[in-house]
């Protein structure tokens, strides 16, 4: 039992300890509720709970302290569930179904069934996956339409995923929690390296319609592109230590932060490399032809 205001657990001391006023006389002075009523004990019927028509029975409980995140516990308490054996629950198969985001078909055999917080943890992640996915679809579509072909845009998008480099370390080393919001800031973060690789490639293409060779416009992309990628990324820092200290936002913080000083790394060495590897033969001079014999011819 726990107070309805507090939420804090109490039993039928605190309860018989609650004053009471009479209303026959308002002016009466409070008495505590014990004085009034006896406490008799007795065994009641136990509850049945059902959902989607079948038999359930909740099991609560928040997470707190050290693991703030559920996603750690629940992963944790799975290889925990892992261990046990359903036949010592009246099944008939040794493991113990666990379920996340749907329902158990049957109750014939003992399973788990995450709800609550987690369901919720989960469905955030599936639908901001299917966003990003939807994004880097449209993104593509976006730099074909641009450069004109169909190759320059899967380089640009390939430093996307080197971002984490960056964003895994930094929460653990500052010891936080990959969360939805890390979810959003890696995704925002990913934007970012988008528009540091389009700067890259731009260049780079522009340099050889100068008339440059690829190997030079490779190396100058990164060269030159460095400085306004560094002024893009110290924006996004001076912005993200703003909310690096608030409990909810601060996987955002730390995915911003650190997502675009790793492109900022990454990005200047990554695109021009990849750029040179993908468009190296199309660029390679063709060997010069080979002098011909002299002949001697002798006329009679």
């Amino acid at each position: 039992m726990s107070c309805w205001n507090c939420r804090a657990p109490c039993g039928p001391g605190d309860l018989l300890a609650l004053p009471v006023r009479s209303e026959l006389n308002p002016q009466a002075p409070l008495v505590p509720l014990r004085e009034l009523v006896t406490i008799e004990r007795a065994l009641g019927e136990r509850n049945i709970y059902h959902k989607n028509l079948q038999n359930v029975v909740y099991v609560t409980g928040d997470v707190a302290g050290v693991i703030e995140s559920p996603v750690y516990a629940i992963l944790k308490m799975n290889g925990a569930l892992a261990r046990l054996d359903g036949r010592d629950f009246g099944g008939t198969q040794p493991q113990v179904a666990v379920y996340n985001a749907t329902m158990p078909f049957s109750t014939a055999e003992p399973a788990m069934k995450w709800d609550g917080e987690w369901q919720v943890t989960i469905e955030v992640f599936r639908d901001l996956g299917l966003a990003f996915a939807a994004v880097l679809i449209l993104i593509y579509m976006l730099m074909v339409g641009w450069f004109k072909n169909y190759a320059t845009p899967f380089i640009v998008m390939t430093v996307i995923p080197f971002s984490l480099v960056g964003v895994l370390p930094a929460h653990w080393a500052l010891g936080a929690f990959f969360t939805a919001t890390s979810m959003i800031g890696f995704m925002a973060g990913a934007g970012i390296v988008v528009r540091n690789s389009i700067i890259l490639v731009d260049f780079i293409e522009l340099r050889l319609s100068h008339g440059r060779p690829l190997r030079e416009a490779c190396i100058e992309s990164g060269a030159v592109r460095f400085r306004p990628m560094m002024l893009t990324a110290f924006a996004v820092v001076v912005g993200g230590l703003v909310i690096l200290a608030d409990p909810i936002f601060q996987g955002l913080a730390i995915s911003l932060l650190f997502g675009a000083i790793a492109s900022l790394l990454i990005s200047p060495l990554a695109v021009p490399l990849i750029y040179y590897m993908t468009h190296a033969r199309h660029h390679e001079k063709p060997p010069a032809p080979a002098p011909a014999d002299e002949t001697c011819t002798v006329t009679p």
